[in-house]
């Protein structure tokens, strides 16, 4: 009543004045002819209900209202929810409840009965069942007074039964006792039956070992016998037995891959698998910038210096960040370990289990395969007599720098076949030091130029040039047909049947990827390519990933493609371990990659860049800065001088900043080459020009056409 009087002191006097005239009525007619003769009220005045303009109405519209009405509610739930949803997980991980959809084994209680008590309850409960009682009451009986859960076998009482479980906390004893049904419902047929058997069962700690061994022959009981087995370890000699993930091959894409996996799954456990006997290391600067530090125990440290001149180590991590197989499966925050020396044979795709090369097998959940390329050899050098091969390197990874570092100090000449990034890096990087310790060097190729089959010929020819400038005699057009050793040197017998001379060869002609996992696993190799053929996702098959050069991927813009660059495999492993957590992201990003040749040439490159493509470019300039500054800091403050004097002569050449066909004799101090196939724009090269490459990328997705190229060389700034 109270409220209804709030609500009424909250109308208008209009209404109230309505409201209280038909109380008053309503009460004094329905006093006064509610028992007269028409059972009725009086039909005048009549009651008039009040109007819309009486009533009282919310500030703004009815949507307006309804709105802010729903607008409230909803952040009341939101907030509930929330608060909810904060308590329970606070509640959890401060341990006040958990969730446990185990048995209590240890503080599980089975009354435990001896031989004597069991004859004595069965003829307690055979004798308080009267004589006509069916066998049905008997045993109703025998259970009411007996209730035991378990059941168990007869066995003979000198074999007691031994449980092997994992150590727990002192308790009281457990025994398994087996009731008797009693089928007979006189006293002699109660007496007739088989006591139940009492089986002593102990808790026996085990050690974590691989199986438990068998009981002994006094130990067993019969062959209808239940057997209690202790849960079987994860760890087989030094493997797990089974891993959530699995890396197989421990280069750039795999590291790249973990990292992915640890941001996205922080307390995953993933295995790691490398052939070589070292932790995961980035490759390029092998060819790069180890070469140019003056730390004679550069081979043993293998330290370099970045672009910005910090001295850092080869590795991608020290040792403490990994863990040891063993010690993999029980980290409760997970983490990562690393098998060195060791390679996987087989994969059993269905089964999802790996074979290694020692016979040894472990299953997983996810994996991934990075094992990159191995290095290409020649038909003349693979097929020489053994004391020639001896004086072979394939030049690919860490042991091989080390050796070659070593080979440099001692011998008097070294001969590079290959015009490559490999080879004219490796020839550039042998050529300063043969500058001061009197070393010949020789690099022999088929192209005209180095880099031929990626520069146009002009700037291929041109950038031989530098090459020869640092140390290098560059004998292009040409190639190896034939080798035998003479008086402890390599003889090299040249296409024009020249011969060669040396004391060591380096083969630098390129990779092949690395697909011996294919025809034992079942897995697909492109025709065209090499490498895993995969999807956009980088799958391969189902839970199986490829990244890296060993990956034969799609791309959404250029088609199907493989890569063989540093950049591509951290991209491609760090969407790899992305997708093996279940992002399903495809793969889009267009990889560069990068080439040093001494202080003076240095270019980073985009997309497809192949000579046979048809090219423009726009060159201008070039300064002191315009040089590849980590070579330049990585020679020291003399060859920085001599580095700059050159720039600075650089300097003075005539710039263009227009696209036209090369002149003979024209200077390339910095520009931008453009690669087109079909009018499109499909690949770049920067000559001299760093940290631009997310504009390339750009106009790489844009799929720029050639009349448009003029405006998309301002965009790089050369002139700055």
């Amino acid at each position: 009543m109270y409220r209804c009087r709030q609500v009424v002191s909250q109308c208008s006097s209009t209404i109230k004045s309505n409201l209280g005239h038909g109380r008053q009525r309503y009460a004094g007619e329905s006093t006064t002819k509610r028992f007269g003769s028409d059972h009725g009220y009086n039909k005048t005045p009549t009651i008039r209900p009040p109007t819309l303009n009486e009533m009282p109405t919310p500030k703004g519209s009815w949507a307006t209202e309804y709105s802010r009405q729903q607008s409230k509610y909803n952040m009341h739930l939101a907030a509930g929810v929330g608060f909810t949803a904060f308590t329970l997980f606070v509640g959890y991980q401060s341990g006040s409840f958990y969730l446990n959809y185990e048995p209590d084994v240890k503080n599980m209680k089975i009354n435990v009965l001896s031989h004597e008590q069991v004859r004595e309850r069965a003829a307690a409960a055979a004798s308080a069942v009267p004589e006509d009682s069916g066998p049905e009451v008997v045993v109703a009986a025998v259970e009411e007074s007996a209730p035991v859960e378990v059941v168990a076998p007869a066995v003979e009482e000198s074999a007691p039964v031994e449980v092997v479980a994992p150590a727990v906390e002192e308790s009281a004893p457990v025994e398994v006792v087996a009731p008797s049904v009693v089928e007979d419902a006189s006293p002699e047929a109660a007496e007739e039956v088989a006591p139940p058997v009492v089986e002593e069962v102990t808790l026996v700690a085990v050690p974590d070992v691989e199986t438990v061994a068998e009981p002994s022959g006094d130990q067993k009981g019969p062959s209808d016998q239940s057997e209690v087995v202790a849960p079987v370890t994860a760890i087989v000699g030094d493997l797990p037995v089974h891993i959530p993930y699995l890396l197989i091959g421990a280069g750039t894409s795999s590291f790249a891959a973990f990292r992915a996996i640890k941001s996205r799954d922080p307390k995953a456990k993933v295995l790691v698998i490398g052939e070589e006997n070292h932790l995961p290391y980035m490759r390029p600067p092998l060819s790069k910038e180890l070469w140019f530090s003056d730390d004679p125990e550069v081979s043993n440290k293998l330290k370099f210096k970045q672009w910005n001149g910090k001295e850092r180590s080869l590795f991608f991590e020290q040792d403490e960040f990994y863990c040891s197989p063993a010690e993999l499966v029980a980290k409760e925050n997970g983490g990562v370990s690393v098998v060195r020396g060791h390679r996987v044979v087989k994969l059993d795709i269905v089964g999802r289990k790996a074979e290694l090369d020692d016979g040894r097998s472990i299953t997983y959940d996810k994996c991934l395969i990075a094992t990159g390329g191995k290095p290409k050899s020649l038909p003349s050098l693979s097929s020489a007599p053994e004391n020639v091969q001896e004086h072979v390197t394939l030049f690919r990874n860490i042991d091989d720098f080390r050796r070659l570092e070593s080979i440099s100090r001692q011998v008097k000449s070294i001969t590079i076949i290959g015009g490559g990034f490999l080879g004219s890096e490796l020839a550039c990087a042998l050529g300063r030091r043969a500058k001061t310790s009197g070393l010949e060097v020789l690099q022999v190729f088929p192209e005209d130029g180095n880099m031929g089959k990626v520069l146009p010929k002009y700037l291929s020819q041109w950038t031989t040039e530098k090459v020869i400038g640092e140390g290098v005699q560059v004998l292009p057009k040409t190639h190896v047909q034939g080798a035998t050793m003479e008086d402890d040197k390599v003889v090299l017998t040249l296409q024009d049947g020249q011969k060669i001379k040396t004391d060591h060869v380096v083969v630098a002609v390129g990779l092949d990827a690395n697909t011996d996992l294919a025809i034992a696993s079942g897995l697909e190799i492109d025709p065209n390519f090499g490498g895993y053929r995969v999807n956009a996702e980088l799958e391969a098959r189902s839970n199986v990933w490829v990244a890296g050069d060993a990956a034969c991927f799609y791309d959404i813009k250029l088609g199907r493609r493989r890569v063989e660059h540093h950049d591509h495999a951290v991209v491609s492993g760090r969407l790899a371990g992305e997708n093996m957590t279940g992002a399903g992201k495809p793969y889009w990003h267009q990889s560069m990659f990068w080439s040093d040749l001494g202080p003076h040439v240095g270019y980073e490159a985009i997309g497809i860049v192949d000579s046979s493509l048809e090219t423009m470019a726009v060159f201008a300039k070039s300064t002191a800065a315009d040089t590849p500054k980590a070579v330049v800091e990585a020679t020291g403050e003399g060859v920085r001088s001599e580095t700059e004097n050159a720039a600075t002569e650089q300097s003075s050449m005539k710039g263009s900043s227009k696209l036209h066909a090369p002149v003979q004799g024209e200077h390339y101090g910095k520009g931008i080459v453009f690669y087109t196939r079909n009018d499109v724009v499909v690949g770049m090269v920067l000559w001299n020009v760093f940290n631009k490459i997310p504009v390339a990328r750009r106009i790489l997705k844009e799929g720029l056409t050639t009349d448009k190229l003029a405006e998309a060389a301002k965009l790089f700034d050369l002139h700055e």
